[in-house]
């Protein structure tokens, strides 16, 4: 399957599971597992979104579910999980449990988060910030059985496809592509990569 442009535009907003605030979905999926269980409860084995945060408070609690969590703008935000807290920095993932208790603390102002959440029986995810120079670009592949995102957090950046396409992104615009296949990176700024796995 080829690459598809998601645009910041058109994401679907929805209220958080405990009505906090608003979170926009980017994509979501379901993977297909050696082991398939049968069909999830709530429609997906992973997600990719971006939530507003603009007070602290408690998150809320998705049993079986992993999280990797991304301050994509403001300066980053200090999370309490089950006890411990961990300062979070901009464009620096940190994965959590979603079982876990799990309060956030803004100390200079609002946020905006990328959140991937995973089913832990079913996909893992890495997320990782690659910086692009105008000077070399950068490539990233993709596997088979995988799904990879590739986010614009930074205006200036264009992804070229398997196809010798090329989508100009955004800020925030994403190209998601499943199976193997590599794609380039051009322009100068940063994306967020996110790779989702079946679980074997």
């Amino acid at each position: 399957m080829g690459g598809d442009a998601l645009r910041w535009s058109q994401y679907r907003s929805m209220p958080w599971k405990n009505g906090g605030g608003v979170t926009r979905e980017v994509a979501s999926g379901t993977v297909q597992a050696p082991l398939a269980s049968a069909e999830t409860t709530d429609g997906f084995d992973w997600r990719v979104s971006v939530a507003d945060v603009d007070a602290g408070g408690s998150f809320s609690v998705f049993p079986g579910i992993d999280r990797v969590i991304t301050p994509v703008e403001g300066e980053g935000m200090v999370l309490t999980v089950d006890g411990t807290a961990h300062p979070v920095g901009p464009l620096s993932p940190f994965a959590f449990s979603g079982d876990a208790t799990t309060d956030c603390r803004l100390e200079a102002g609002a946020v905006r988060n990328m959140n991937v959440m995973t089913r832990r029986s079913r996909a893992t995810a890495q997320v990782r910030i690659i910086t692009v120079a105008a000077a070399r670009g950068a490539e990233l592949a993709c596997a088979t059985g995988e799904t990879l995102l590739v986010m614009a957090v930074t205006e200036g950046i264009a992804v070229g496809g398997p196809d010798g396409r090329e989508t100009t992104l955004g800020r925030l615009d994403c190209v998601r592509h499943e199976g193997p296949a590599a794609l380039t990176l051009r322009g100068d700024g940063a994306v967020a990569r996110v790779t989702i796995t079946a679980v074997s």
